[in-house]
């Protein structure tokens, strides 16, 4: 008994090989769109420095990249994110439409400040005669918090601080401060920012990608 021999209709995409360069384009497309999508969310994001209150460490124009990972980590973890002192870092700016609470911090868009880690909650800060001083446990005496923060005279916080500070920094924020310190060329937790909620913070700045021929890593 001789078998019957069954032919298969072609497929759809064989015999329209257009549409299926279109769907692979599409396809395509869209894993990029979702890649950068949670990279930006969850690993890296990249900022324009705007202004001058970074001087001599960053400039206006400059571009860097904050890492979002360690922020993501203790998310996942079912903490705040903390930094360190010393550190650069981006955070949401509360008072670009008016307070916020952390759980609205999602809405501000394109709404966010770079500024340097000074203290944290429990540590007094002060600043007096042009110098910023941070009192804690380990340091009764206080101590400077750009010691270890300032590589240069061109590379980290100006030694001058404008204004007078005493202030207790309340449980879950911390201190920050611009390095560009002289006058009122930093707005920051000296002179009307306030103290900034540790869930506000976006993550620390790593890289600096522009300009090209000042590449830098923090």
């Amino acid at each position: 008994m001789k078998k019957s021999l069954e032919i298969k209709a072609p497929r759809f995409f064989q015999k329209h090989p257009v549409a299926k360069d279109i769907a692979s384009l599409v396809g395509f497309v869209l894993l990029v769109v979702f890649g950068t999508l949670i990279l930006n969310t969850y690993v890296f994001r990249s900022y324009n420095v705007v202004g001058v209150s970074m001087e001599n460490t960053l400039h206006g124009d400059d571009r860097i990249i904050v890492n979002r990972l360690p922020v993501t980590f203790s998310h996942f973890l079912g903490k705040e994110y903390v930094p360190e002192r010393g550190q650069v870092i981006v955070f949401v700016n509360g008072n670009s439409t008016g307070p916020i609470t952390c759980s609205e911090q999602q809405g501000v868009q394109d709404q966010y400040i770079i500024k340097r880690v000074i203290a944290f909650p429990g540590e007094r800060v002060t600043v007096f005669d042009g110098v910023m001083t941070v009192y804690n446990e380990e340091y009764p005496n206080g101590f400077n918090p750009d010691e270890t923060t300032r590589k240069s005279s061109t590379d980290g916080p100006k030694e001058y601080t404008s204004g007078e500070v005493d202030i207790v920094v309340p449980e879950g924020e911390i201190f920050v401060s611009g390095d560009n310190r002289e006058g009122s060329y930093s707005y920051d937790s000296r002179n009307g920012l306030g103290t900034i909620p540790l869930c506000r913070v976006i993550g620390p700045a790593i890289f600096r990608i522009f300009p090209f021929n000042q590449l830098k890593l923090f």
